[in-house]
């Protein structure tokens, strides 16, 4: 009764923009458990190949500032609408028109650049839908729904391919056909108004600390993304179902975790919670980095797979840094390009974070990447506790 009444008192915007999300991240899903598949069949790539498509990849993350600027015209909800129609267009296409690997590669810029315009989008919207001083919570929730509909899109992989028959072409049309349902929720949605200059390009000494949160969170994110799950690949000689196992369980997990960080968010405050990251990072890059000399095997392997999920949880604090933006925002109009801004300055970092990572993985041994890590949470720590809200956000 207590969610149905919830539901009846949420606002119509709310109900849609739940609705795209829960859709889109089906989508998102479906697309991240066949991709790799589909590469490793249809064009047998070598390791210099594989490796060589990181950068259409994340390069849109790093143009995003500049997308966004040439189109600053677009409210946040309309040019939602155009992320989705992107992400779409490139799926279908890697799907049905991918006649070379370097064609490929095009469509996949274009759906990168979807996906890599809307992260800061969903975070405006999110905050725009949420009550006054309920901005963690909001995102928490919408976070949580994300995570459901990434379990969702991976069950339904699953049932295709072990049951139905499904080849690359039935997913690929099913991830383009969804985004295109969300785009048109999105739609829906009353588009607010549209600021004449957004001043995307501008970056404001005001909000200097947010944008050296994203570069910090932009080297920790790709200690996650990319040698998190090398440390149980090759290192730990762990099986590809093992990996499938924990973001399962990491994305059950979170939805129950996701609320209560927003939660804490609004309760606690952000210097709290992002303070309180960093400090559980450091004990998560020792782990990754020497529970294999420390423990046995099968209680390193158990050390790192909880190390992993904390991981995978903790990740998620990124909506400290928004919530943050938008209660040391001068103007209200400031907190989507910042929002944008640090996208791209998160991208900036996580690329260079991953060349050096790789240097220092080869030359020294794995281990050592993880103290890097490890410095790099300590530096957070300290960055942290220097985040202070104006007076008329602290009540």
């Amino acid at each position: 009764m207590s969610l149905l009444f919830r539901i009846k008192q949420s606002s119509r915007e709310l109900l849609i923009f739940v609705a795209a999300s829960l859709v889109l991240g089906v989508a998102f899903s479906i697309m991240d458990a066949t991709f790799n598949n589909f590469l490793h069949e249809r064009f047998a790539l070598s390791g210099f190949r594989r490796s060589f498509l990181e950068f259409p990849r994340e390069l849109p993350g790093f143009l995003v500032v500049f997308v966004s600027a040439a189109l600053w015209f677009l409210c946040s909800r309309r040019l939602g609408v155009l992320t989705m129609i992107l992400s779409a267009a490139g799926a279908a296409l890697i799907g049905f028109a991918s006649s070379s690997y370097w064609v490929m590669v095009g469509w996949l810029f274009i759906y990168s650049l979807g996906q890599h315009l809307y992260m800061p989008i969903a975070s405006t919207i999110g905050m725009e839908l949420a009550r006054e001083g309920q901005d963690g919570r909001r995102l928490g929730q919408l976070n949580a729904i994300r995570n459901f509909a990434t379990i969702i899109g991976s069950f339904l992989v699953f049932l295709g391919f072990r049951f139905f028959g499904f080849t690359f072409q039935h997913t690929f049309a099913t991830a383009a056909a969804l985004l295109i349902v969300a785009a048109l929720l999105l739609f829906l949605m009353k588009p607010e108004a549209v600021v004449e200059k957004r001043g995307f390009l501008q970056l404001h000494r005001e909000y200097s600390l947010f944008y050296i949160l994203g570069s910090i969170s932009g080297a920790r994110r790709q200690l996650f993304l990319t040698f998190a799950p090398w440390v149980l690949v090759s290192v730990l000689k762990q099986p590809t179902q093992i990996m499938a196992t924990l973001f399962t369980i990491g994305g059950v997990i979170g939805i129950l975790f996701q609320p209560l960080l927003g939660w804490s968010i609004d309760k606690l405050g952000e210097r709290t919670v992002l303070a309180s990251e960093a400090v559980i990072l450091i004990f998560v890059c020792f782990g990754y980095g020497f529970a294999k000399f420390i423990f046995p095997e099968n209680t390193a392997f158990l050390v790192v797979c909880a190390c992993f999920l904390v991981d995978q949880m903790i990740f998620s604090v990124s909506m400290a840094r928004a919530t943050y933006m938008k209660k040391i925002a001068l103007q209200p109009d400031h907190i989507q390009p910042a929002l944008t801004a640090a996208v791209t300055i998160d991208h900036i970092f996580s690329i260079s974070a991953a060349l050096l990572g790789g240097l220092v993985w080869n030359a020294y041994g794995f281990q050592y990447v993880f103290l890097f890590g490890a410095g790099i949470a300590v530096i957070n720590f300290f960055v942290a506790l220097r985040v202070k809200l104006p007076q008329k956000a602290t009540g």
